[in-house]
């Protein structure tokens, strides 16, 4: 523990929805729900507006729609995100060379490290000055906590939002958090959480005062352990300024079970192709490949190839796939795929086709090769309501816990798969909704929804007053879709920016209908 509260930690608030509120003028004060719109996609993320409804992140979006009639349900916009998620991180790391983010929208800062606080004083003068520097450069809002560790500063965090800014004076660690739920401290998730309500503890005053060898006793010396020291509010854990790059995947949920195997070998290559994009853009080159396959009754097998060296080479990452997947029985239907790159490294082996041919040899011998090729089987839970996605995919490259990486349109966040899934080639699933638009007469604007062969859009973008809707036939050649614009900011549209259409509209041009 710290002499002094100078371990900051910053949350932005509602991260995804509260983006997609400043970039859409017309959903300012909405409730906005972000996640997967297709059958079985699930929520990213939610407006506060949303939240009173009743909707959270991981919930199915049916039910999210359910409690939320009147939300708007967008796809997540992750390009958008990052360069939001980019400014903010660089505003930290003016602050201090030890930033440690956490995801797109999370990180702890040391102040100490950065020069900039030494007491509780100095530290709640620099996060008040971080917050309106973040509103400043991108019209959101971030909670910030100030602590003496990083466990507390998250707790802080939590407790400041939204909008909010909290310090936890150093030596009021454990009066501060002994009437809070024990579900407060990280690690304790509701197994956890429910076999210690049944031995009476339900507060962390109350853990600690249980002591460190019932806590063993009861949940093993490890956790027991953690548990306590957590609980007297001790973390001794540093700002870590980078993390290691352990894996990079991508994976698709189907809104409805692919059945056909030509079908599903044609879906793993392109996720192959996907998963060394992100694997080049990453900087990295990896070992070995990994598959994974979700089937109809919910169990998850994993099967994976280590090669001889790293790649990078679409070519040798498709065939180890392609492989991978002829070991695996696809009978009654398959519900997710994925595909990934471990043992990653910041070269790659030159003789690519060599180690794919003696892969392959390997492969046809039945052997493992020098390096042994691994298969692995786990059990997938069941619990339908929590699947990860509506027909996309996500993918996640760095460490456990690092931010999503994903793209436009079928890419998805950590726990949440998003996307267009199924029947892209039918023209209204181009047009998934919140995604972004340019036409030839009217500009840029975004999908508000699609259906019967056409698409409504509203043409706005940030800074700009709440725009106009209109309708149009779905193969409409002079509407196409378009990378986010930036927000209002440095790089941003602010209102005097906005052009004007690039040409007169034509007679009988469609009624404005809101």
């Amino acid at each position: 523990m710290r002499a002094a509260p100078t371990i900051l930690h910053l949350d932005m608030d509602a991260f995804y929805a509260s983006v997609e509120q400043a970039s859409k003028p017309s959903l300012r004060g909405k409730a906005v729900i972000v996640g997967g719109l297709g059958p079985r996609g699930v929520v990213a993320t939610a407006s506060y507006e949303a939240r009173r409804f009743g909707v959270h992140s991981a919930m199915p979006m049916a039910q999210a729609r359910r409690l939320c009639p009147n939300g708007a349900c967008l796809i997540p916009r992750f390009s958008l995100y990052r360069e939001v998620s980019d400014t903010v991180m660089a505003l930290l790391r003016e602050l201090s060379p030890l930033v440690e983010p956490l995801s797109l929208d999370e990180a702890f800062v040391d102040l100490e490290a950065g020069g900039v606080a030494f007491d509780a004083e100095t530290a709640r003068a620099t996060g008040k000055r971080l917050r309106a520097d973040i509103t400043a450069a991108t019209g959101l809002s971030g909670s910030v906590g100030l602590a003496g560790s990083k466990m507390l500063a998250k707790v802080a965090s939590e407790e400041a939002k939204p909008a909010g800014l909290l310090l936890i004076e150093v030596g009021t660690e454990r009066a501060h958090l002994a009437p809070m739920s024990v579900r407060t401290l990280p690690g304790v998730g509701p197994a956890t959480g429910e076999h210690l309500r049944r031995a009476g503890i339900t507060t962390v005053g109350e853990l600690a005062e249980a002591g460190e060898d019932e806590l063993v006793r009861m949940v093993g010396r490890s956790h027991g352990v953690g548990l306590y020291r957590m609980a007297l509010g001790l973390d001794e854990r540093p700002v870590v300024a980078e993390r290691d790059a352990k894996s990079v995947s991508v994976e698709d949920t189907f809104d409805v079970d692919l059945h056909d195997r030509v079908r599903i070998r044609g879906e793993v290559q392109r996720l192959a192709d996907r998963c060394v994009e992100r694997l080049r853009a990453s900087g990295h080159s990896g070992r070995t490949i990994v598959l994974k396959v979700r089937r109809y009754d919910f169990s998850t097998l994993t099967r994976s190839e280590t090669l001889r060296g790293p790649t990078d080479d679409p070519a040798v990452v498709r065939e180890a796939a392609s492989r991978l997947l002829e070991a695996v029985d696809t009978t009654g239907g398959v519900r997710l795929l994925g595909v990934g790159v471990t043992g990653l490294a910041d070269y790659t082996q030159e003789d690519l086709f060599a180690f794919a041919l003696a892969a392959r040899g390997d492969a046809e011998a039945g052997g493992a090769g020098p390096d042994g090729v691994g298969a692995t089987s786990e059990a997938g839970s069941a619990a339908g309501a929590a699947e990860t996605a509506g027909a996309g995919a996500a993918g996640t490259a760095g460490a456990e816990g690092a931010a999503p990486s994903g793209g436009e349109p079928g890419q998805g966040t950590a726990g949440a798969t998003v996307g267009a899934g199924e029947a892209e080639a039918a023209p209204e699933r181009r047009w998934v909704a919140g995604r972004d638009v340019r036409h030839a007469v009217y500009g840029p604007g975004w999908v508000q929804g699609s259906g019967v062969g056409r698409v409504t859009v509203r043409f706005e973008q940030p800074g700009s007053e709440p725009g106009r809707v209109r309708t149009f036939l779905v193969d409409d050649p002079e509407l196409e879709p378009s990378d986010p614009l930036p927000l209002v900011g440095d790089k941003g549209v602010g209102a005097a920016d906005i052009a004007a259409p690039s040409r007169r509209a034509p007679e009988g041009a469609p009624p404005d209908e809101a």
